[in-house]
């Protein structure tokens, strides 16, 4: 059995891949999983997936910014967790440590994944930011890559807005939900939250948190903007206009990269907000592109996917290397 483990913003997402090819997936709202212990953790492995510890061949899993790693590693090989801090990077509960450090201080075999920053392999032009996304939007992008196609776009869009560009089966970039477009509940900092940073009103971290489309509306969270829309309410209507628009420039932004390496052959949506109806058509019309939807579980899909491939001695992943 192999396992991918997606550590999402509200959220951990864990997939199981067997031996013939099957999908078994759970999940763990972050916030539940804080107040568990180790022996729970991979109790809960056990009995959701309905196997040994042992059983498990490779786990494929992501940490927070994934910063403080270029390659693909062995978990008992990491430093830090791979990042450099978790100190100004969203919402933090302590479920992702819990998870990370129960497998490895349980021997299993894993691997842990890198986000894409500024020492990071792609393209160079790129390193102008320090981050550019978080591992699991390379889970996502494995998953994709699963379809067949080897030069895509995929925008995950949930509580923040990530897109990454694939060329020739390869990551050559990605833009965050700090740099670029919005997400729901996160989003970069416009001169007003520079303002409000500088007056000591909010950290930088608060600002970010509290960026995304629903800062000028009645809503506190998804959840609610989601029911404003199954009641049509006008300000659930212009959130899910202002995320199409700004994830259309966002994606239209990625495929300029594109150009300089291949062409861009479709655009995958992913991540909660993709399974609006009313925000994917936007985003087709505005682009004139039919996008193929990733559900919720396509992070820890692409992880399981991964493990089994490293597993069976695959060396790079997305152009990614392997160091196990």
């Amino acid at each position: 059995m192999y396992l991918g483990i997606d550590h999402g913003t509200n959220a951990m997402r864990f997939a199981a891949l067997d031996k013939h090819g099957k999908f078994f997936y759970f999940e763990v709202p972050r916030t539940d999983m804080k107040g568990m212990e180790s022996s729970d953790i991979l109790e809960l492995i056990e009995k959701e997936f309905n196997i040994k510890t042992e059983q498990i061949e490779m786990i494929a899993l992501t940490y927070s910014m994934g910063d403080g790693i270029v390659n693909i590693m062995d978990i008992q090989d990491v430093q830090d967790r791979g990042v450099r801090s978790i100190e100004g990077v969203g919402k933090k509960t302590g479920a992702g440590t819990l998870v990370f450090d129960s497998i490895k201080n349980a021997q299993i075999p894993a691997v842990v994944i890198p986000g894409i920053h500024s020492h990071s392999h792609t393209d160079p032009r790129m390193n102008v930011f320090s981050h550019s996304t978080s591992p699991e939007k390379i889970g996502i992008a494995y998953d994709a890559l699963a379809r067949g196609i080897n030069n895509f776009i995929v925008s995950d869009i949930s509580s923040n807005t990530v897109t990454l560009a694939v060329a020739n089966g390869e990551v050559v970039g990605a833009l965050d939900a700090c740099i670029f477009a919005p997400g729901t509940v996160h989003g970069p900092l416009d001169l007003e939250a520079i303002r409000q940073v500088d007056a000591g009103i909010f950290g930088a971290n608060e600002a970010f948190m509290n960026g995304g489309v629903l800062k000028h509306t009645s809503y506190k969270n998804t959840a609610d903007l989601i029911e404003g829309l199954k009641n049509n309410e006008d300000q659930a209507k212009l959130a899910i206009d202002n995320l199409a628009l700004f994830a259309s420039m966002e994606i239209e932004a990625m495929k300029v990269l594109l150009k300089d390496y291949s062409t861009c052959d479709c655009l995958f949506l992913a991540g909660s907000m993709a399974e609006v109806d009313s925000l994917v058509e936007k985003i087709r019309h505005h682009l004139d592109m039919n996008p193929r939807l990733l559900g919720k579980w396509s992070a820890a899909t692409g992880c399981a996917r991964m493990a089994r491939d490293i597993a069976k001695g695959k060396k790079q992943i997305l152009g990614i290397e392997v160091r196990i």
